[in-house]
């Protein structure tokens, strides 16, 4: 019920930018004929006109706030990041449903310190909404605790239990997986909030943007490192770098090891970009068959982007707990250096 209510006001939202595509392609096919007959129908236009009709295309800038509204246009704005955030409101003496909050003229140039520009985007101003409503659930959730769980917290205390039995203990250890686990469950949720929240209608979703998913890796990059130089001490991690070949293989071995440390955190960077970015492209493709094709295939287009929607909410928990199992791997790795070197030296 819900996810056909998101799936039809999604629907509408294209209706109304189509509408306003009609619009300026029809006034810029009025404004030759209104000249043509004020030209004594010789095909000259009055100067004052065609500076009009010439004018009309820029003034437009093909639809509302300068968009370009083919089907291109609208998917890459859509997952795009910018300064520009539409919602549903009263703009202009009239309700609309693409009202523009510029974040350029809110915040001026208060938040630009020389060169540094730190004027919130789209997609800093979803992050801080997902995160407040994540802390708004965690914190209510807390308001049920009890020794015999129930209610939405039985479900919340489901998820942490998941990632603490399922992803932690497995991949790093019962001895060291309570000293990461707060890591792991502010990933976990973290993630799985913005991808979720992008989901609703005029929300974008962050973890679509690249400079996220870098700065998540990096984290982990950062975790992971901290833990394997924390077990082999500096001297074991730089130890493990040569790979324990002859002196003579260190000008190979060394830059090989030092690539592998960095594969870790572009291969969680680029799935959980590549992952989010696909599903919304693909919900807007289907949606805009209708436009490429005919109005009469919007049966079979929304019933195809109803059934991507949920796929897209399965697919919001599966990349969460992806790059939550991803970064324990990679801890665990770094702490299983030290176990195996502990191992091999009581052997000997």
């Amino acid at each position: 019920m819900i996810a056909t209510t998101l799936v039809s006001i999604a629907l509408g939202l294209t209706l109304a930018q189509h509408d306003g595509q009609a619009a300026p392609a029809a006034h810029e096919v009025a404004a030759p004929t209104e000249a043509a007959h004020a030209g004594g129908g010789d095909g000259e236009a009055a100067p004052g006109e065609t500076a009009h009709a010439e004018a009309a295309p820029g003034e437009h800038g093909g639809g509302h706030g300068g968009h370009d509204l083919s089907l291109g246009g609208v998917m890459m704005h859509h997952v795009s990041d910018g300064y520009v955030i539409e919602y549903p409101g009263v703009c202009g003496g009239a309700f609309a449903w693409n009202c523009e909050w510029n974040l350029r003229e809110t915040f001026g140039d208060s938040l630009k310190f020389g060169g540094l520009d730190m004027t919130p985007t789209k997609h800093v101003i979803m992050m801080w909404l997902a995160s407040a409503l994540l802390l708004l659930v965690v914190f209510s959730a807390l308001r049920g605790k009890a020794i015999v769980p129930r209610g939405f917290y039985n479900f919340v205390e489901l998820l942490v239990a998941f990632v603490r039995n399922e992803i932690a203990i497995p991949n790093i250890g019962a001895a060291d997986a309570g000293r990461f686990l707060p890591y792991l469950l502010t990933a976990f949720f973290f993630i799985l909030f913005v991808n979720l929240f992008g989901l609703l209608p005029f929300a974008a979703t962050a973890t679509a943007n690249l400079s996220v998913t870098v700065c998540l890796a990096v984290l982990t990059f950062l975790v992971t490192q901290y833990a394997a130089i924390r077990a082999q001490g500096i001297g074991g991690y730089l130890k493990h770098l040569t790979a324990g070949v002859h002196w003579g293989l260190w000008i190979i071995m060394v830059p090989v090891e030092v690539l592998g440390l960095f594969t870790k955190p572009f291969a969680l960077t680029v799935r959980l970009f590549a992952n989010m970015v696909a599903g919304h492209f693909v919900i807007l493709a289907l949606l805009g068959l209708i436009y490429a094709i005919s109005i009469w295939v919007f049966p079979v287009s929304v019933a195809l982007a109803l059934a991507i929607f949920m796929l897209e909410i399965f697919v919001a928990f599966v990349q969460a707990y992806i790059f939550t199992l991803l970064s324990a791997l990679f801890i665990g790795s770094g702490l299983a250096h030290h176990g195996h070197d502990e191992q091999a030296e009581a052997h000997h």
